[in-house]
């Protein structure tokens, strides 16, 4: 019992020590915090004294150039897919160099062998009559210039022939009168008369052996008889024997085919590549392996609304007639572009709203890049912006590497 209590008072008497240390302690170490936590008085730099622990205070220094071409580089390497060797030759990829070189572009499209219309010539009348007589009875016919096409009865004409007879013969009488003046006088009045009759029997298109001859004979010409102006071929007859013609009426259209027109039709956008002297090379299918060269002789100055496409015009000799018109031929017309900065069309990833390529940096690195576009022709396109001669740019499996740099967040 007694030793119980001896326990217990020892327990008590150690509890107490150690809540007085406690409180001892306590009280002490408050005012050394406080000391720590208070501002460092301002030391002056002695000789010899260590400053290492105020430096690690103050500012960073500036960086060196060694760390600003690192940072560069990380920033470069941020920007660009990395493609390792051995996986550009697993999925293909192919670079191309950018070049400058001479680009040329081939107009394809078709034409149509149409008249010549400078040597086209019409036959009709300036008086009325009737067609008595047709020399040239059917469309086609081949008629040299100056061969009869038609023969015409005109009353009118008639009438004016035969005043002109009469004034022959009052000009005969005039000569045999006896009185010197008056059958001057006389001759000199019909003279003039018979001029003014020539003259209008010319305006009616009577040739001059024509009126020649109705002097000679004294006889009027029942008919008239109508020559060919031209050389060519009959494209449109309306005359028919038996029917009445007015003055103006078209009688015969009359087609020279020695050399005959080529329309083509150019699109729109095509237009500012060509101009009059373009050379073109024109082939048909009737005449397997014989090409026509020619050139653009005229570009028409509308455009059609339903094709949004302008004509253009060459002229081809036609010896022998092979080329008819109606006939449908191939149309090239070569261009030259001159020297552009160039890459294969497949290198660039046109997206709608910008066109893209992958500039290969090495060591597997690409650099995606925006560029402009020009002309395109055979494969190849026009770079105006954006690339430099002699970089190299990926012209296969880009759109894979694309896909990589979409998903690194390198493109949007």
């Amino acid at each position: 019992m007694k030793k119980r209590i001896i326990f217990v008072i020892v327990g008590i008497a150690a509890v107490a020590l150690t809540a007085l240390a406690y409180l001892l302690t306590t009280n002490i170490s408050s005012p050394a915090k406080k000391t720590v936590s208070a501002a460092p008085a301002p030391v002056q730099s002695m000789p010899g004294m260590d400053m290492g622990q105020p430096q690690a205070q103050q500012a960073a220094p500036p960086a060196q150039p060694q760390q600003q071409a690192q940072g560069a580089q990380q920033e470069e390497e941020a920007s660009t897919v990395e493609i390792p060797p051995e996986k550009q030759q697993l999925i293909g990829v192919k670079t191309v160099v950018a070049e400058v070189k001479s680009l040329g572009k081939i107009i394809r499209t078709v034409g149509m062998v149409t008249y010549d219309e400078r040597m086209l010539a019409t036959v009709n009348t300036k008086f009325e009559g009737w067609i008595e007589k047709l020399h040239v009875d059917y469309t086609g016919k081949y008629v040299r210039k100056g061969e009869p096409l038609a023969e015409i009865y005109s009353p009118e004409l008639l009438a004016t022939q035969q005043e002109f007879i009469n004034l022959l013969k009052w000009n005969k009488e005039g000569s045999s009168v006896k009185n010197h003046d008056v059958g001057l006088m006389l001759s000199k009045d019909a003279q003039a008369i018979i001029a003014g009759a020539r003259q209008r029997l010319r305006l009616w298109d009577i040739s001059d052996a024509q009126i020649d001859r109705i002097e000679q004979t004294g006889k009027p010409v029942r008919t008239l008889t109508i020559y060919s102006p031209v050389s060519g071929y009959v494209v449109q007859k309306a005359a028919i024997k038996g029917m009445r013609v007015m003055p103006g009426e078209k009688l015969f259209d009359i087609a020279d085919l020695s050399t005959v027109w080529i329309l083509s039709d150019i699109f729109e956008y095509e237009l500012p590549l060509i101009k009059v002297g373009d050379k073109a090379t024109i082939s048909l299918s009737y005449f397997p392996g014989k090409d026509f060269v020619s050139t653009i002789d005229y570009v028409y100055p509308a455009i059609s609304g339903d094709t949004r496409s302008a004509k253009v015009r060459f002229t081809v000799p036609n010896p022998g007639n092979k080329l008819k018109p109606q006939m449908y031929t191939n149309v090239e017309v070569k261009i030259n572009l001159g020297n552009k900065l160039i890459i294969p069309d497949d290198a660039v990833l046109d997206s709608g709203k910008r066109q893209l390529v992958y500039v290969d940096k090495g060591e597997g690195n690409f650099e995606p890049r925006e560029v402009s576009v020009g002309m395109r022709s055979g494969g190849m396109v026009e770079i105006t912006k954006g690339l430099k001669a002699g970089e190299r740019v990926a012209s296969a499996a880009n759109f894979l590497i694309d896909s990589e740099a979409k998903l690194k967040g390198i493109v949007k």
